[in-house]
């Protein structure tokens, strides 16, 4: 008698299918990284790769540790950082140059990741870093990922 072997839907991928979804899924980060300023969302970014989108969330939070979405969102907060480093562009503008359509939403992402509201970073960072090459103050001024600023530097001035 021959043994059948049942597979159960939440087992692992075989390794092959598992690789070509890490490559898709660095696809779709490169798009990101990319695109950002774009119009992007979860469906358009699965159809570009041939996923559904719920599928394309779960395998981007396993193996990135957040979702589409929010990868998204703190690229454009990084960017948002540099521009009003600057310090010659208005929150509002910096807002929509990043992709972002709600100012509202901008500034809760920015409060949240960065510690302190868009308005009072461009205040404090435009002095703060001048006379530092843009490379090094990329650097120091980087976001936190995948968690939030500590409570102790959400204080406003």
């Amino acid at each position: 008698m021959r043994r059948v072997t049942i597979r159960r839907v939440t087992d692992r991928p075989a390794p092959p299918q598992h690789l070509r979804d890490l490559a898709r899924l660095r696809r779709v980060r490169d798009r990101i990284d990319r695109e950002y300023a774009q119009p992007l969302d979860v469906e358009a970014l699965a159809r570009g790769v041939h996923m559904s989108a719920g599928h394309l969330s779960r395998q981007f939070r396993l193996a990135y540790g957040e979702s589409p979405y929010a990868y998204l969102m703190t690229r454009r907060i990084e960017r948002a950082m540099a521009l009003l480093r600057r310090g010659d562009l208005s929150v509002t503008d910096v807002c929509f140059a990043v992709g972002c359509s709600s100012l509202g939403t901008f500034s809760t992402r920015f409060t949240e990741l960065v510690g302190m509201p868009p308005s009072v970073y461009r205040q404090r960072e435009a002095q703060a870093v001048s006379g530092m090459p843009s490379c090094v103050a990329k650097q120091v001024t980087r976001p936190v990922r995948n968690r939030e600023a500590p409570r102790s530097m959400r204080r406003l001035g």
